[in-house]
């Protein structure tokens, strides 16, 4: 019987969704027939180091979000211990996590992303970045995390600016259309989802709350932007150098002919794994269970960790 690890909660803005995640994923690898202990990781980075070492996993399942559990952080941590884990390794995880890094590969890849302008909180102060309308984010936070839409009469800059607290910004055009999300597992895509929520934009409570969305699957776009799509979060996946399960966001601005109008937002490495979040979802839809999902994400982690050998080799590839 296979010894698994899951860390869950942590130290990010997002520890109440990976504590949800882990919990499903704890009790689906159970159902799996795993021997399963879990963690939850705290500031002292001996103490995580020795309670991960007294559960004696031969496999980590990464179930935290945002910093440090998706960042190349504790990546890094596991790569030097030597203990296979789930999910993108270190340079893809710390890659992915910077929202302009990340850009920057995607473009390399000849991708469609959007322009984008890195500024400070005390630029956005003095003026607007970009014509209206226009979105700024956080560069290394996930879930929706500071996302603001600005639009023509909008007066919230100066206090967006005031009470900014991630770091460095970047800014992009605001694109209208739809929102649409692919999962890969290694190199396959699953299938597209299109997300619709009554509020503003799919923010973290659009995410995360009841009711806050719905999930449309497969999306009722034309087959065209379908294969688009799928086919572009998989290069993305591969641009990236991620393994096991991504998740790929996408606006698609139905104004413009088929494809046109279709462009990566970004790719998340560490997506939300409770039954309904969307990656499970799609899993269900191509007849894998949600303890089959995870068994594979395993056994997969275990794979990779046999095949790219000791310590440090990791993300060597």
């Amino acid at each position: 019987m296979t010894r698994v690890t899951v860390l869950l909660g942590g130290l990010s803005s997002e520890r109440e969704v990976s504590l949800s995640s882990g919990r499903e994923i704890a009790a689906a690898l159970r159902t799996a027939g795993f021997e399963v202990s879990t963690l939850d990781p705290g500031p002292d980075l001996g103490a995580v180091v020795a309670g991960i070492a007294a559960t004696r996993p031969e496999v980590v399942f990464n179930a935290l979000h945002g910093r440090f559990g998706e960042d190349g952080s504790i990546q890094g941590v596991l790569d030097w211990m030597s203990i296979p884990y789930t999910h993108s390794g270190l340079r893809a995880s710390a890659i992915a996590m910077d929202k302009a890094a990340a850009k920057g590969a995607f473009a390399a890849a000849g991708l469609p992303v959007a322009p984008h302008r890195l500024l400070e909180a005390s630029a956005l102060a003095e003026a607007d970045p970009l014509p209206f309308p226009y979105v700024v984010k956080p560069v290394r936070e996930g879930s929706s995390v500071g996302v603001h839409i600005l639009r023509g009469g909008d007066n919230r800059r100066a206090e967006i600016a005031a009470t900014w607290q991630w770091g460095e910004i970047i800014a992009e055009p605001y694109i209208p259309g739809r929102e649409l999300t692919v999962a890969v597992m290694e190199d396959r895509a699953l299938a597209v989802t299109e997300i619709d929520t009554s509020r503003t934009f799919y923010d973290y409570d659009a995410k995360y709350a009841d009711g806050g969305s719905a999930h449309t699957i497969p999306a009722r776009v034309p087959d065209e932007v379908a294969a688009r799509a799928m086919q572009v979060a998989v290069a993305a996946h591969a641009a990236l150098g991620c393994r096991g399960v991504s998740r790929s966001d996408f606006r698609w601005d139905d104004s413009r002919p088929g494809a046109d109008g279709l462009v990566l937002l970004e790719v998340n490495t560490q997506p939300g794994m409770t039954p309904t979040s969307l990656v499970p979802e799609q899993a269900a839809y191509r007849g894998i269970t949600f303890p089959e999902l995870c068994a594979w994400m395993v056994k997969q982690a275990r794979h990779d960790g046999l095949e790219r050998g000791p310590k440090g080799m990791r993300d060597a590839a």
